[in-house]
């Protein structure tokens, strides 16, 4: 399987993080590399002129003539559509055509690899699995679509022994080979509507996830997810599930075992005969929507033969993402969360349905045109006051008016002032806007770091 690719001419389409990976790769196994990017030279910058030295051909602009179909392989970044007609043609004059994880696997097979996606929490799900599986003491390669490329570690495959991957619909796309050890479908709700001709054929895409499992592998699905248990219905391998009612949604596919949320952690049986629990309270690892990611993570673990101890070990110290739901500290009682990336309403109302009451919300920026009656409904009970920022200041406080109070801080320090000064021992301080953060900040990365630093210097 592994492939001799020593003065093979291949094309590398997009130069994005993983499309920059596999030319690293390539070179390394001796390949004669093209470059190719809808983007300017100039627009590429000093990654162009890095290309250029190491001595990788770099074609800009439109696709020429011909070029795929000469080449004797075409490697594709996610953000590529397989879909664009000279990449179809390629396949037509038989140019095989691989994702970047592809080309990863095939210097990686011997290795066993959990497979994640889901619509939503594939990051927290593949870093707390990776968590795991360093917890049992494995040399664990942990990235995908989340951080690091795959193309990395088949860089040092020796260095491995486990690889735990997150692989997004566009990734799944561009495999061939690839075949997970375990697999897991978190989710599945309408996303990526503009790449995809309906959401049945985006979950046709998650589901290519399966699609070379074999005897001796194994599904994790979630059992309170129509759609999802209807894509593992094609599923060959052993299906388990995860659930927070403990009532599967539907009847297929029969499961060889659950995962089920009780008070204070979450239950498995098919474990063992007896079963086992794990307890959950780490704060990285609040709310419904962790709790499901929980026990995904700890049914790919222990499906896996990570030890028990092992897997509480691992949830126990997980320190969670930066950005998402992250407790930056509890100064006199109250605590202060930084979830910045929560840059639209639906991410504000995972983040609101983690805490019971009184909450202190940082919010605006960006906006993106979605009401934000949701988030206010959602709210009720719980959400004690809202400081707004930014440029959509005003339009979150239309939509609080009546429901509770609101302060106007515009900017990001003046609410985490009049926050120090407002909240009380057993309030929450939460910053999660709904908004993009363009308005002030270069990302949500740049919001949420500079949250914390004025959260740190109270």
């Amino acid at each position: 399987m592994t492939p001799d690719l020593k003065d093979w001419k291949v094309v590398v389409y997009g130069l994005a993080k993983s499309g920059l990976a596999a030319i690293r790769l390539l070179r390394a196994k001796g390949a004669r590399v093209t470059a190719l990017d809808a983007r300017t030279e100039e627009a590429l910058g000093e990654t162009a002129r890095e290309l250029k030295a190491q001595g990788v051909t770099l074609v800009t602009g439109p696709t020429p003539p011909g070029l795929l179909e000469s080449q004797r392989l075409v490697v594709v970044s996610p953000g590529v559509p397989l879909a664009l007609p000279e990449i179809q043609k390629a396949r037509a004059a038989g140019v095989p055509v691989w994702g970047e994880v592809e080309l990863a696997w095939r210097y990686l097979s011997h290795l066993p690899l959990i497979g994640i996606t889901g619509t939503n929490g594939k990051s927290t799900t593949t870093a707390l699995t990776g968590e795991l599986f360093s917890r049992g003491g494995g040399r664990t390669f942990v990235g995908g679509n989340l951080g690091r490329p795959l193309a990395e570690a088949a860089l040092s495959p020796g260095e491995w022994e486990a690889l735990v991957v997150e692989l997004s619909s566009f990734q799944l796309e561009g495999i061939d080979t690839l075949r997970p050890r375990g697999s897991t479908i978190l989710n599945l709700t309408p996303d990526h509507l503009d790449r995809y001709a309906s959401h049945a054929a985006y979950g046709e895409a998650k589901a290519r996830i399966f699609r070379n499992q074999a005897r001796g592998d194994f599904v994790v699905v979630n059992a309170d997810d129509a759609d999802v248990m209807r894509l593992a219905e094609a599923a060959k391998v052993p299906v388990y599930g995860f659930s927070l009612t403990g009532r599967p949604v539907a009847a297929a596919p029969r499961l060889a075992g659950m995962a089920v949320a009780q008070s204070g952690g979450f239950r498995f049986e098919g474990a063992g005969d007896k079963g086992e629990s794990f307890t959950l309270t780490n704060r990285a690892l609040r709310g419904g929507h962790n709790a499901q990611n929980a026990m995904a993570a700890a049914l790919l673990a222990r499906l896996a033969g990570v030890p028990h101890e092992a897997v509480q070990a691992g949830l126990d110290s997980y320190p969670g993402l930066p950005h998402r739901l992250e407790s930056v500290r509890v100064l006199d009682g109250v605590e202060w969360v930084n979830d910045s990336k929560a840059t639209n309403v639906d991410s504000v109302l995972v983040a609101l349905r983690a805490f019971q009451k009184d909450v202190l919300l940082i919010a605006g920026g960006k906006g993106k045109g979605a009401p934000y009656k949701p988030m206010v409904d959602e709210g009720r009970g719980k959400v004690k006051g809202v400081l707004t920022i930014g440029q959509d200041a005003e339009t979150l406080a239309r939509a609080y008016e009546g429901n509770c109070p609101v302060y106007a801080c515009g900017t990001l320090a003046e609410a985490v002032r009049q926050a120090r000064i407002l909240a009380k021992s057993g309030d929450t301080v939460l910053l999660s806007p709904a908004c993009a953060s363009y308005d002030q900040f270069q990302n949500f990365e740049h919001r949420g770091d500079t949250f914390k630093h004025l959260v740190r210097e109270l």
